[in-house]
């Protein structure tokens, strides 16, 4: 019997032991009452109320323009939807970089408005004071390293992180000082599969990779790719599980095509 089926809520002790038992945990992102449910009627164990609605729910560029406000409501949606999955949602750039009070006050408004479960940050020793300060007053973190999509702007580009030995050895730092300081969970955003093998092996709590190889203690994506909603993002590490965006346009134009022909709504569609 896994882990899973035998508790109706997932916890981070839950993860903790998930790991213990080399069971893997899976993850997914959700803004929304509707794709949650469906997601935790699924079984998933971890929900993601990601930053990443900037760009697949609001349709910008990157995930820099959304608001602590705007995470909240998605998690809100979220949250309302769930009877067994633990929810985490990103603290949104600009809420908790260089200010640990900020930080403090952006977290708890998470928790108490929205009442998810934990957080989740970018960043290594560079947000250390943030993170002890959330976790001084309970609320669980789960770092983020690697690629950082908040920090764009400072590296330039998308490509793989963590290639040469210098950035190598502060990333492995970094998940070590995480883990020090209480984080209950770390997510490695698209570095080399060995690097995050090597975190996953000195780590004692769960590692989750995203285009961090298969050697870590779980998975996540954005919902909205792996299903094929969204077609312009392809790298290497996405699975598309189906291509909803053709789906969902072939049934919008179906209905176009019905209500033009003035079939729909026909004789039993009517009172």
């Amino acid at each position: 019997m896994s882990t899973e089926s035998k508790v109706r809520v997932v916890t981070t002790h839950v993860l903790s032991e998930m790991k213990h038992h080399g069971e893997k945990i899976a993850m997914l992102t959700a803004y929304d009452y509707s794709m949650a449910r469906i997601l935790d009627e699924a079984g998933i164990d971890v929900m993601l109320v990601g930053d990443s609605a900037s760009n697949v729910m609001a349709g910008h560029s990157s995930t820099l323009p959304i608001t602590l406000d705007q995470m909240i409501y998605h998690a809100c949606s979220v949250v309302r939807a769930v009877k067994r999955a633990l929810v985490v949602v990103d603290l949104p750039f600009g809420t908790y970089q260089g200010n640990s009070r900020l930080a403090l006050e952006s977290a708890i408004r998470i928790m108490k408005e929205s009442g998810a479960d934990a957080v989740k940050m970018e960043g290594g020793v560079e947000i250390l004071e943030s993170v002890n300060r959330i976790l001084s007053a309970g609320v669980p973190v789960m770092g983020h390293l690697g690629l950082m999509p908040q920090s764009i702007h400072k590296f330039g580009t998308y490509v793989v992180r963590a290639q040469e030995p210098d950035e190598v050895e502060k990333l492995v730092s970094d998940a070590h000082a995480l883990e020090q300081a209480g984080c209950f969970a770390i997510v490695l955003e698209k570095i080399p599969a060995q690097l995050g093998q090597r975190v996953s092996q000195e780590l004692r709590i769960p590692v989750i990779g995203i285009g961090a190889g298969a050697g870590v203690d779980g998975q996540v994506l954005v919902s909205h790719d792996m299903l094929g909603i969204t077609q312009e993002f392809s790298p290497r590490f996405l699975r598309r599980y189906h291509n909803l965006y053709a789906e969902m346009k072939g049934a919008f134009q179906g209905y176009i095509r019905d209500v033009k022909s003035q079939d729909f709504p026909n004789e039993r569609e009517q009172y």
